[in-house]
Formats: structure tokens, sequence, C-alpha cells
């Protein structure tokens, strides 16, 4: 499969308007209360005989610092001694989670996101992993997919050594931009050589892969300016880089309040730094994987799109497409046996549900086998740019014309505009859709037509 990527300007500015990232469909705004911790837990004991492989996600709430760019949820103090607080609800939380599951069922996939969960100290960490450890079924093999989020500006080598130990295997951090104006502009400030230690050390902890996360968009960032910061960047080598948009909306993100609308670069050189970030990244031997996300040829996130195993959830692309994903923590999303739940986003009222016995869901959703199919299609077209008609067809004994009759005139208008190829056998994206691929997952979205107010971001 070619991975060439085309910039078509009118295009990107035609089909520049707001949309989800499809970490999961439906997308987290269909959720609804009636989906309750009793729901949840009927869910976890029809499985409990299943021994499946699982994937695990714990939501770290803490950061030392905080950035004006973020749209997290997280927590920022400076008081480390309110983590000890959490692991003691966490560890509650484990236990009422972990007491439906089936103890032979491996977790080949665990993931630590906040929130800063380099924001732990050693003693934390070693308690958190024991806890983990304790209540679920963890592994040392080659199929151990055990990753974390690094913040270099507190994970000097000695952390980093410390998480390998501890079985992490996987690192991605934050870098956003190099440049010292845009840092303070965002108050991240985080100088080059700090990065380089931090990808150093992991390199030395024998990491399988090490990603790096930069924004444009950002206050004071210009064409030359990003190009110099993805220069020093691709010299660090990383394995991943995922280069995504910043979306300015202070009414739902106060932390970006503190940053002036007229220090954004214009649409215009957001679309040019853009363009040359594509050419600037394939021409450094990175393959386009989707969505914001590039990747070496030689890593595993390129080799399972290749062979046509790429995965997407909520924390992105994944090579982990059959497993169920158990999330813990303020805020987590589990995606379990077809069915969101989602946890308290406050952390009082996190606490308040644990101390009434409750696993705290606060809301979720079980998927019909409309979403089922719908669910396919956008995996299918996120992660490989390409759907089997046929394929589908029979996995879902459906005719797809007949289906998908509404969506036939947005699809004749795709391929008119040359973002598709579209036969009776596939649809296939073509190199100036595959910015747009957002889009193009959209047209088969059937909540985007209830929808009336913005709740995401542009898709470039």
């Amino acid at each position: 499969m070619s991975n060439h990527i085309t910039f078509d300007k009118a295009l990107i500015q035609k089909y520049n308007l707001t949309g989800p990232r499809y970490t999961s469909y439906p997308t987290a705004v269909v959720f609804d209360d009636s989906h309750t911790p009793e729901s949840h837990v009927t869910n976890l004991k029809s499985q409990a005989e299943n021994t499946e492989p699982l994937s695990l996600y714990f939501h770290i709430p803490f950061c030392d610092t905080l950035c004006f760019f973020c749209a997290c949820n997280k927590i920022a103090t400076k008081r480390r001694e309110k983590a000890d607080l959490y692991l003691d609800y966490l560890e509650k939380e484990m236990q009422m989670q972990s007491q439906w599951l089936h103890p032979d069922r491996p977790v080949e996939q665990l993931h630590l996101g906040g929130g800063t969960p380099t924001f732990l100290t050693e003693k934390q960490m070693r308690r958190m992993m024991a806890m983990i450890a304790k209540y679920f079924t963890l592994i040392d093999t080659d199929e151990r997919d055990y990753s974390i989020e690094i913040d270099p500006r507190e994970a000097p080598p000695e952390t980093i050594k410390l998480l390998a130990e501890l079985g992490f295997n996987r690192f991605s951090m934050g870098v956003q931009d190099v440049q010292e104006k845009v840092q303070k502009a965002v108050n991240r400030i985080q100088p080059i050589e700090m990065t380089l230690a931090a990808i150093e050390a992991c390199r030395q902890a024998d990491a399988k892969s090490i990603n790096v996360d930069l924004i444009y968009g950002l206050p004071f960032q210009t064409l030359e300016s990003f190009k110099d910061t993805l220069k020093q960047v691709i010299a660090l080598s990383p394995d991943r880089l995922s280069v995504f948009n910043y979306a300015h909306l202070p009414h739902l993100f106060k932390p970006q309040k503190r940053i002036l609308f007229e220090d954004l670069p214009s649409a215009d050189e957001k679309l040019a730094i853009l363009d040359m970030t594509i050419k600037t990244l394939n021409q450094a031997g990175y393959v386009y994987i989707g969505m914001d996300h590039f990747a070496k040829p030689t890593d595993e996130l390129a080799l399972a799109q290749e062979s046509k195993k790429l995965h997407r959830n909520f924390q992105g692309y994944t090579t982990h497409a059959d497993c169920d994903m158990l999330a813990l923590g303020v805020s987590a999303i589990s995606y379990y046996n077809n069915t969101f739940s989602q946890n308290n986003k406050s952390l009082e009222a996190y606490y308040h549900q644990i101390d009434l016995g409750h696993i705290p869901i606060i809301k979720g959703y079980t998927l019909s086998q409309d979403d089922l199919v719908r669910r396919q299609v956008i995996q299918e077209l996120s992660c490989h740019f390409e759907l089997n008609i046929r394929d589908l067809s029979e996995q879902f004994d459906l005719d797809f014309d007949a289906y998908f009759d509404y969506e036939l005139p947005s699809l004749k208008q795709l391929a008119e505009d040359g973002l598709i190829s579209w036969t009776d056998q596939n649809i296939k994206v073509t190199s100036q859709g595959r910015l747009l691929i957002r889009n193009i997952c959209m047209v088969f979205d059937i909540y985007l037509r209830k929808q009336t107010e913005q709740q995401f971001s542009k898709v470039i």
C-alpha cells in the first residue's frame, strides 16, 4: 500500500470542518447515564469465563505544572502526597473491577496516561505496579505492550530505568515545540537537551518504541520556527511522532484562556506548517499512519498497517485489535464486550462513589448492531485507508448500497472531489483524501446527523 500524501490546499479548505478523531465509535458525546455501575458489573459478569488477552488503562490525573494548551482531565499540584490518597482509591477500584475477571486472562497491553504518570514518586510508582500485579495477570513475554506517558522535565534517567524495571517497554513524551518563546507562551519550559536525555535513557532501557508528541498552531509558531523544531526532533530519531493541531477552545478548557488569540498563527500559516511537516517527515523516512501520526517503516504500527492488523482506540493507533479494554481511575473509559463505560470525571465524585462501594461509572453506552457495522467501517478506513465492501457485506449479512442508502450521495461527492475511489468491491482513500480521513469517516457517523453544537476540533 502506498503511503503517499498529496497536500491539496483547496480541498483541505473546503473540508476543514469540525469532527471526531474516532478513537471510539460512537464517540463519547453519545454516552448517557442510563448506563450505571450495575450495568457495568452485569457486563463484566457476562464475560467471567473469558480468557482472551486484556488491555488495561490507568488514568493518573496529576501534573506538577499546568500547560496552557492542555485539554486533558488533570489536576495541577506540587503536592505529591495527593497521589497517595488517589492510589488508595485506585486499589479499591481495582479490587471491585478485577473480581469479575478470569484469573487466566493475560494483560497484553497496559497504558498509564494522564495528567502525568511520572508525577508519581518512585515509592508510589512501585506501589502502583505492585497493586496492578496483585489484581491482574501481568506478563513478561514478547507479547507485552506496556506503555507510559512521561514528562522529560521530571523523568531523569534513573526514573526511566525504574519504569523499565517495572515492566514498561514503550514510552511516549510530550515535547510540543522546542522554541523557547513558544514554550514560555504555553508554560512548558523544556530544553531539547532534557528531551534528548530522556530518549537516550529509554534506549538504554531497551524500549520497544519511543513516541514524541508535537503540536502545531501554538502561539508564536511560524513556518520557519516549526521547521527548526522538526529538524531538532528528527535528529533525536524517535520511532513514532504525533503531530497534533492545536484547537483553541478557551470556553471549554480554562487553561487556554492564558493564550492570546492574536499570538496564534493564522489559518494559512497553520496549513503551510502542516504541508511542510508532512514533506519533512516523509523525507526523513517516516510513514504517515493517519490522523496526525507518523512512524518509522520498521515500527510495529507501520508493519501492522501494512499487514492490515492496525486498530484504533482511546490511546490512538494500536496493534492489539482484539483486546477488551478495562480503564480505571478518574474519567477513564472502558470498552468491554462492545460496551463503553466512563468513570466519573470529578475526583471528589470518583472518591465518593467508591466510598459507597460502587464502581465509579457515571455513564456509558452499549453498541447496537448498526453501531458495530459503522464502527467496523470507520476502523477500516481510519487504519487502512480502504474498505472491502464484499467482506463487510458478508461479515454483517447486508447489501452495502441498500444499507448505506442515506450515505451514497455523500460518498459520490467524496469521489467527485477525488478523496476516494469507489467501486462495487471497495472504497480506497486517495493520496488527496488521507489528510481528510476524518471527513470520510464522518460520512458513516449516524450520530453527527443529530449534532447541533460544536463538540469537536477542526479536522486539520
